[in-house]
């Protein structure tokens, strides 16, 4: 008896009827996992007795009571990446569990996993033996390293990712140590991309009839991140200087001490710089021969900003945004996340999604003629068989 629904979730997103199956736990292969189900395809996420170890990565946490009265605790870093999908339990160590899960493949559009690399083929669930069955399948494999290469056969963690790629290199005040980014870039970036090439593949299928492996790296999705860092070595032969938080051809770009925080200045022009200039009443500075062209700003960046902390610092917040607003500098607050979810603009994109009395922040997407599906939070372990 089949486990795929017999009706699309919502019939008018642009995934409806897409069946995957997600042999993936903790962050990049749910969180691809996750995009398709808010596009509307049919996710059941197969996990094991103990299920996905992020169930219990809290505090905090979040309880909930299933239809027979059970109460269950799960981490609310679960929730932030398994929103819209279904859970079975298969003990790959089981006969009976490994048909049930090779049957739900031999059925599927796509199968997710994210398991080290090989691993899979003990149990006749990596690729060749799936698509002998299903030579339609996209089969996406989310490893640290890739398929190939000397480090193939190496687990991968978001963490190691960002420091092999360079990206830690870049992040940090000039003088100071490395620093991670303070959200699992290298995981999201994998899971983003795992999405893209998932639906390239499915699109490749329907002109050739052929399914495929999509094999997605965290180590290859963090480099790919560093477009204009990796020109600017590419060009130079030379390592790009870590910045902090300013910009290595603009100038003034930063962040600048007002009354009451902080506040965010890119003005990235000649003309942007005049306007700045004129909201601070320091007009005076565009005629300095330092600071004429941005050529010059940027070499004499620190004097500049030493200009521009000292007439900040008489503003208020909300007083410096507004004048930048009203004048068409690029300007903006530094968030806490209390405030990101309270911005006007973020309540009117729909950001904020419930369901089952469980908040997250919904895909970016909008489309004009089609919806996301939100039919069902992250699921409770096993709660579909």
């Amino acid at each position: 008896m089949t486990m795929w629904l017999a009706e699309p979730r919502n019939p008018n997103a642009p995934l409806a009827g897409l069946k995957v199956v997600e042999l993936a736990r903790v962050l990049a292969g749910p969180f691809c996992g996750q995009i398709l189900a808010d596009l509307g395809a049919d996710v059941i996420k197969v996990e094991s007795p103990e299920g996905d170890g992020t169930r219990l990565w809290g505090p905090p946490w979040v309880e909930r009571t299933d239809a027979q009265g059970k109460v269950h605790r799960e981490a609310a870093y679960y929730h932030a990446c398994n929103r819209g999908k279904r859970s079975i339990i298969a003990d790959f160590g089981h006969a009976g569990d490994l048909a049930r899960v090779r049957d739900l493949c031999a059925d599927a559009d796509v199968v997710i996993e994210n398991f080290k690399t090989g691993s899979l083929a003990k149990f006749r669930l990596d690729y060749g033996s799936l698509s002998a069955a299903n030579p339609g399948l996209v089969y996406c494999s989310i490893t640290g390293f890739g398929q190939t290469g000397p480090r193939a056969h190496e687990a991968g963690y978001d963490f190691v990712a960002q420091g092999m790629s360079g990206l830690m290199s870049l992040t940090g005040e000039p003088e100071g140590h490395p620093v991670k980014m303070g959200i699992s870039i290298s995981d999201l970036s994998t899971g983003i991309w795992a999405a893209n090439g998932i639906q390239a593949a499915l699109l490749m299928r329907a002109r050739t009839g052929r399914g495929q492996q999509v094999d997605m790296a965290l180590l290859d999705c963090s480099v790919g991140l560093l477009a204009n860092q990796a020109s600017y070595f590419f060009t130079t032969a030379e390592n790009p200087p870590r910045m902090g938080n300013a910009h290595a051809q603009v100038a003034p770009y930063g962040v600048f001490a007002v009354s009451d925080g902080h506040v965010i200045l890119a003005p990235a022009n000649d003309g942007l710089f005049h306007k700045l200039m004129a909201v601070l009443g320091r007009s005076e500075l565009c005629d300095d021969p330092r600071f004429v062209r941005n050529g010059d700003r940027t070499a004499n960046a620190k004097a500049l900003d030493t200009e521009i902390a000292a007439a900040t610092a008489t503003w208020t917040k909300r007083g410096l945004l507004d004048a930048c607003h009203a004048a068409g500098v690029p300007a903006g607050p530094i968030n806490q996340l209390d405030e990101v979810f309270a911005d006007p603009q973020v309540i009117a994109r729909g950001l904020r999604v419930e369901l089952g009395g469980m908040a997250g922040v919904r895909s970016p997407f909008v489309f004009s003629d089609a919806e996301l599906a939100f039919d069902r939070p992250s699921p409770i372990h096993g709660e579909d068989g």
